[in-house]
């Protein structure tokens, strides 16, 4: 199984049939490899970077982004998304899954922000997004769960690894830590809570926590 290029905070990008895909790429340096589809999970500085979009972009790059955020994207071809969608875009398979917190207000439900799962040969990854243990993962099928473990604003480690159990895909990788808030040392704090098989990805940037 190859996993996807981890650059910081929640942002990856992953190759499929000769196409480049990423996911909330934030401050990612000149001269990256173009996006041929570039998935924007939510309004936040650290998810939704257009210095990093336009860095990335090429006239025929296909964005998705929730509704709030597709507005203010410029170029590219730009698809509006909410939760519960499933759509085939060029032979990306993409359905969209609820992100938000249960009782704290960084991202209220309201606005209908979204995790991506997105189906690559025959391989499922399901990147959350910004959110807390939701019930809706009980709904998540997947393989590979991409999962925030920094807390404050996020599950933390634990509760990101009660989520891994609820989805139980086969591989979970932690995001959303060693930058802005939870220490480095939180994936291998995940790594030894969960009960489903943990691979700790190497950020291209380096921690900063």
């Amino acid at each position: 199984m190859e996993y996807p290029i981890w650059f910081k905070q929640s942002g990856f990008r992953f190759l499929h049939q000769e196409r480049t895909i990423y996911i909330d790429p934030w401050d990612i340096p000149a001269g990256e490899e173009k996006a041929d589809f570039i998935l924007i999970t939510h309004a936040h500085p650290d998810h939704f970077d257009p210095g990093s979009i336009e860095r990335l972009q090429k006239s025929s790059t296909v964005i998705l982004a929730p509704r709030d955020v597709a507005g203010a994207v410029r170029g590219g071809r730009i698809i509006a998304v909410s939760p519960h969608e499933e759509r085939n875009i060029e032979g990306l398979r993409v359905e969209t899954v609820p992100a938000y917190n249960i009782d704290k207000e960084y991202h209220p439900k309201s606005n209908e922000w979204v995790g991506y799962v997105i189906e690559m040969n025959g391989t499922r990854f399901y990147h959350a997004g910004d959110t807390d243990h939701i019930p809706e993962m009980h709904e998540v099928h997947t393989d590979v769960a991409l999962l925030p473990i920094g807390g404050t604003f996020t599950m933390d480690a634990q509760e990101a690894a009660e989520a891994a159990g609820m989805i139980h895909p086969s591989v979970a990788i932690p995001m959303h830590y060693g930058f802005a808030v939870g220490a480095a040392k939180a994936g291998k704090r995940f790594r030894d809570l969960a009960k489903v098989r943990v691979e700790l990805l190497q950020p291209v940037i380096p921690f900063t926590q």
